[in-house]
């Protein structure tokens, strides 16, 4: 697929879906692409043609230095993020090194980002259905949720909620997950990188 500048940004926030799952460490890139929408005055609906959630809209400068993105919430599960995430960058005709994954990292420290293109999944449900689906070129933005304590399965403590220390920063660190993927999209891999990896 070639790179069509003309193209949207697919923003994927990866999660579980649910009120249940809502604040659980595994949400966390739902949580980055709500505050985006947010950002945007514009609300999730559900797209006709995946099982996901989407909002279209611009980020960066007003007028014609902004560029176009879809946000994306797969509905699916996070196993089966790809499915969605893929069926939509078809749909939008987006480049695959235009799809950026939004998602928790156990091997980062909480509150600490890094962003990069391409990878292996590290163990993670939604990137590695997202690299069946797609091939790993696409960008990711690791926000970092840190190790278990003791000997916590993996699984459950993913889907646990923030701690209660970390609620007091979690604001600051997804509002500053959200400033690294406008960065991301309107001005780089390489100069996001520099202000946002920690």
């Amino acid at each position: 697929m070639t790179t069509d500048s003309g193209a949207p940004w697919l923003i994927a926030g990866l999660g579980n879906p649910g009120p249940e799952y809502a604040g659980n460490r595994h949400n966390v890139g739902f949580m980055v692409v709500d505050l985006l929408a947010g950002r945007m005055g514009a609300r999730f609906k559900r797209h006709g043609k995946a099982q996901a959630q989407v909002v279209e809209g611009r980020v960066g400068p007003p007028g014609p230095a902004g560029r176009r993105v879809v946000l994306v919430k797969p509905m699916s599960y996070m196993n089966l993020s790809g499915g969605p995430v893929t069926a939509l960058r078809d749909f939008y005709k987006v480049p695959t090194a235009r799809v950026v994954a939004v998602h928790d990292e156990l091997d980062i420290d909480f509150g600490v980002l890094r962003l990069k293109l391409g990878g292996g999944d590290n163990g993670h449900n939604g990137l590695k259905s997202m690299t069946k689906a797609m091939g790993a070129e696409y960008h990711r933005v690791r926000c970092g949720i840190g190790r278990p304590p003791g000997r916590m399965p993996v699984a459950d403590f993913v889907l646990k909620d923030f701690s209660s220390a970390e609620r007091k920063e979690l604001d600051w660190f997804v509002d500053r997950a959200a400033d690294a993927v406008e960065c991301l999209v309107t001005e780089g891999l390489e100069r996001a990188q520099g202000s946002y990896n920690s």
